[in-house]
């Protein structure tokens, strides 16, 4: 993904131990149990070991995947590059084994691939480079005589930033090493392979594409590709609509591998009359803090999609000090709410993929006018753009030491509440609030810590350039 951008363990606890429970007591009573199979508290035990054994074994899936596409072999995925095929070459034994539809007339593998080319400047401004490198693509085709001309595309992007390094996107551009992408977006990809399981094995009314694009680190490539190819006539093209109208609706996930506070960011929710309410609804269902954004527009594949008039939902839980550094490693990921996401997700997807009526389309302003500004100044922090915070305010989920908020005293888990005197509710206020500071001042920031309100005064210097 582009820059801006605890789980409680109750319920699980309480499943193990209930399960625990019923196997002490399974082998004093094994035959009572069997014979009595409408017993309703035995089928309800049942059903609870079996629903847990199965979110247990899609968790581990994602936490090997994730393993294997962030390991040091694969190099950080950079675009035709050995971690490249490394990677192409699990996700497409992933989607064979699963006996999903290919898309390209070939043999085995290759059926995968939608190949193309790229140019990049180089680091100098003049040399230009071209890559090869391709989409990873799959089709589970829909059971409604009707609804089955229509598709879906479930999508996350597969490659990352490689080695770093100048001009790369790396945070850390003075460190040539490794970019795991654990999170970015190892995390989706794990989710989009299990999703593609549950699709195949359950079925929708509609069809379902799962695509893992190439190239997204360096602007979107592959999913401008894809899209360009499905507006051409291509004999070879098998499994996908005639054209690209037959695409309805597009579902990205990208970096879902760090939940806090059951909360989620869903951009998207205005771009098709119905999608907030489902996305509200399938929620609060699955008790998520959902943050829910009108537009399409953002830092990753849905974007490309909504430039061509298709309605699209973008999952993600937010960005970390990790992003785009060689410490976003999969020991980092919360595992069990990537489960949440997947949960949520298979829901949200298959009430799309039943919708009787197409999903319109709805033009939406971007609300991200102030997320390119040049600010003349930084506090220093990494603000919550999940906005899951119960209080009114922005809670400041990182503070950087040696930064003016952390020189001030603000800490992290801090509530912004005012800046200057003046209201901070959500991420947009507070970025316009950062937009009419100047370098060299100081100001009074008010937080809120815990049931303390404080005030502090921050001496604001300019961003690092």
């Amino acid at each position: 993904m582009h820059p801006i951008f605890k789980q409680c363990k109750m319920m699980r606890i309480k499943y193990i131990v209930l399960s625990l429970a019923f196997a002490l007591a399974t082998p004093m009573h094994a035959e009572g149990l069997r014979e009595d199979k409408k017993t309703p508290g035995v089928q309800l035990a049942q059903g609870q070991r079996n629903t847990e054994k199965h979110a247990g074994l899609q968790l581990n899936d994602m936490r090997k995947t994730v393993e294997y596409l962030a390991s040091q072999e694969l190099g950080g995925r950079f675009p035709a590059t050995r971690g490249d095929t490394l990677a192409s070459d699990y996700i497409v034994g992933k989607l064979r084994g699963l006996k999903l539809k290919p898309v390209v007339k070939g043999k085995k593998k290759t059926g995968y691939f939608h190949d193309f080319s790229y140019g990049k400047k180089g680091v100098d401004g003049t040399r230009q480079e071209e890559r090869t490198t391709h989409n990873i693509i799959a089709v589970v085709p829909g059971k409604d005589k009707r609804l089955k001309n229509e598709y879906i595309v479930v999508a996350s992007h597969y490659d990352h930033l490689g080695l770093g390094g100048e001009g790369s996107g790396s945070r850390r551009p003075d460190t040539v090493a490794v970019h795991p992408g654990a999170d970015d977006n190892a995390s989706g990809d794990a989710v989009v392979l299990e999703l593609a399981r549950h699709f195949k094995k359950a079925g929708t009314a509609r069809s379902l594409i799962f695509a893992f694009f190439g190239a997204e680190e360096q602007g979107l490539v592959g999913s401008k590709q894809f899209l360009e190819w499905m507006k051409r006539a291509d004999k070879r093209r098998i499994n996908l609509p005639d054209d690209v109208k037959g695409i309805v609706a597009m579902v990205n996930l990208d970096m879902v591998g760090r939940m806090r506070d059951r909360a989620m960011s869903i951009s998207g929710t205005g771009t098709s009359s119905s999608f907030k309410t489902m996305v509200k609804e399938t929620a609060e269902a699955h008790s998520l803090n959902v943050s829910c954004i009108a537009d399409g527009y953002g830092p990753s594949d849905h974007a490309s999609f909504v430039a061509q008039d298709i309605p699209v939902l973008f999952l993600t839980t937010g960005g970390h000090m990790e992003y785009h550094t060689p410490a976003d490693k999969p020991a980092t990921l919360n595992y069990e709410g990537m489960q949440q996401t997947l949960d949520f997700a298979q829901e949200l997807i298959a009430q799309l993929a039943a919708m009787p009526q197409t999903p319109d389309y709805i033009s939406v302003p971007s609300s991200q006018k102030m997320s390119h500004a040049k600010f003349k100044v930084t506090l220093g922090l990494m603000p919550d753009v999940m906005g899951a915070s119960s209080v009114p305010g922005l809670r400041a989920d990182i503070v950087v030491a040696g930064k003016p908020a952390h020189n001030a005293g603000i800490r992290s888990g801090d509530i912004i509440q005012e800046i200057d005197g003046k209201p901070v509710n959500d991420i947009e206020e507070y970025m316009v609030r950062l937009s009419e500071l100047t370098a060299g001042t100081t100001i009074p920031v008010k937080v809120l810590r815990g049931e303390e309100t404080i005030v502090f005064e921050v001496h604001l210097t300019p961003p690092v350039r």
